[in-house]
């Protein structure tokens, strides 16, 4: 508070030096000088209370309506809602979702921040042909796979889908786009002398190797030789004689594609194709005298399935916070971390106590639970704030400096500390 009417004051000779010649002449004329030295007073009353609520910085908007950005039916929608949920935004918009069509993030997906953007991706008819049976479908969904999944029908990993544009209706007998499946087949490996069931898309059983990355050593025979065509469910050896063999199993972790969206908000992740993981069958020859083991071969048994996932990257902070977050010295190049955390912990309001839902109050509670979390960042206890200004109940900027040093001590940047609310929903 002494800075703060140390400020006060100094504006206040300023405004009374530049005023001292009207009162002189003013002063001649008594009718004229009560009204005009209770005006100067009031004003001067006046910006002392701004400036003692607001610690000299700039106000956020605080509401419970966030304005929403819709894209749908070949149009660009604002609309300014109370709904919690992306669910809640479009069923209030009047906007109905029909079979096969694709909303992204997913509706279940919290609206926590202003000028959020959700993407309704209408279904297109799709033709699905897997062997000798058609299956007509709608689908907006943007992978084969994923196409398939939505149309409830079971591909495995090793399956080889392709996703076609039909190019002749009355030849092909399908609009729109196609998706064919090749399925693989079954088959039945002895490895060394342990069962491995598997799925493959090679013809032969030199095919097989050759896929799996099965290579022949000195001593190994094979049976059925590499010349047979694989068959459904057929047996296949790889036997190796006159040494010790084990074999042990590791899991393939499923790889994962991120693809930058500019038409999705900041820190929204959506998954467009489910991954899987992999197996693979590690053999290796023992020496029984040494008490050596050699690995002779790492043969995968279930192929692994990438997982595509869309990573918005969309920018569109309010004014009103951006101001805020300069007032707190951060910098600009840290408001979409600042911006997405504070969002989620608190809604951006500075008197929210953990547990409020749906509004932000007026007022600073009379006294703040030290189990609680507050303020913009939710500190807990809150009175950490306190030593980063006397106005820590109320001033978004001063809660926003503690939210730094939070940021900065725990993590070591902003952008680190968004990294983890990603992985952990919580700072």
């Amino acid at each position: 508070m002494r800075k703060i009417f140390g400020r006060v004051k100094k504006r206040y000779v300023v405004v009374q030096r530049k005023h001292v010649r009207s009162l002189k002449r003013v002063g001649r004329h008594p009718a004229f000088t009560v009204p005009l030295i209770t005006l100067s007073l009031m004003a001067l009353f006046t910006v002392v209370v701004i400036l003692g609520i607001n610690g000299g910085s700039p106000q956020l908007r605080s509401s419970d309506v966030h304005v929403v950005i819709v894209n749908h039916d070949k149009k660009e929608q604002t609309i300014p809602t109370r709904a919690p949920t992306v669910g809640g935004v479009l069923k209030r918009a009047g906007i109905t979702l029909n079979p096969g069509d694709v909303v992204e993030p997913t509706t279940d997906t919290e609206v926590v921040s202003d000028n959020f953007r959700i993407n309704v991706y209408r279904a297109v008819p799709v033709t699905i042909v897997d062997g000798g049976r058609k299956t007509f479908a709608f689908s907006a969904a943007s992978t084969a796979r994923s196409i398939v999944k939505q149309a409830g029908i079971d591909v495995f990993p090793e399956d080889k889908l392709l996703l076609l544009p039909a190019d002749n209706f009355l030849v092909e007998g399908s609009i729109g786009e196609r998706v064919v499946i090749e399925r693989a087949t079954p088959v039945n490996l002895n490895l060394y002398g342990t069962q491995v069931s598997m799925r493959t898309l090679a013809k032969t059983v030199g095919g097989l190797l050759t896929e799996r990355n099965i290579k022949m050593q000195p001593g190994d025979t094979v049976t059925p030789t590499q010349g047979v065509g694989i068959a459904p469910n057929m047996q296949i050896f790889l036997l190796r004689k006159g040494v010790k063999i084990e074999t042990a199993e590791e899991t393939i972790p499923m790889p994962v594609e991120v693809v930058e969206d500019s038409g999705l908000s900041f820190g929204t992740v959506v998954t467009r194709q489910q991954g899987s993981d992999g197996k693979k069958l590690i053999t290796y020859q023992v020496d029984t005298i040494k008490g050596e083991k050699k690995v002779i071969q790492e043969v995968v048994t279930v192929q692994a399935v990438a997982q595509i996932t869309a990573r918005g990257k969309a920018v569109q902070i309010p004014s009103d916070k951006q101001a805020v977050m300069a007032s707190a010295g951060i910098s600009s190049s840290d408001y979409p971390y600042v911006d997405y955390i504070i969002s989620h912990e608190s809604g951006w309001c500075p008197t929210k106590l953990q547990g409020q839902i749906g509004y932000c109050p007026p007022y600073a509670p009379d006294s703040i639970p030290a189990g609680l979390g507050y303020g913009l960042g939710q500190a807990t206890p809150g009175t950490k704030m306190a030593s980063f200004g006397a106005d820590w109940k109320t001033n978004a900027a001063t809660q926003l400096r503690w939210a730094t040093s939070y940021a900065l001590g725990r993590y070591g940047s902003w952008g680190a500390a968004y990294n983890y609310w990603q992985a952990h929903h919580n700072w």
